[in-house]
């Protein structure tokens, strides 16, 4: 399953190739640089996403995990973890986010 990029990345991507080629580069050097895999590290920049009620953030890095290998139970299991940092009402809104990617696959 790959990702499609939103709409507005792709925008911007066409507009400012540099700018964008820099912040993929970056991401993918991060990622190289320690033994997390890519699961875990997709379920962690989930979890900051949330915890800054980024709901673009959040649906990328939800389609980002499932293609690395998230289970929906986990993406679930991830933002409830949050509860107690960032409170129920921000972590409720978060599961939304993540259920509409979960709800659009799983539609397909």
């Amino acid at each position: 399953m790959a990702t499609i990029p939103a709409k507005q990345y792709l925008k911007i991507k066409a507009r400012y190739p540099d700018f964008v080629n820099a912040v993929e580069l970056l991401g993918k050097t991060l990622k190289q640089a320690g033994p997390i895999d890519d699961k875990t590290a997709q379920l962690v920049q989930l979890a900051a996403a949330a915890s800054l009620r980024s709901e673009g953030a959040v649906h990328s890095h939800t389609k980002r995990a499932l293609h690395a290998g998230a289970q929906a139970d986990e993406i679930y299991h991830c933002l409830m973890l949050l509860t107690s940092t960032i409170g129920f009402p921000n972590v409720m809104a978060a599961l939304s986010w993540a259920e509409d990617i979960i709800d659009n696959i799983s539609d397909k």
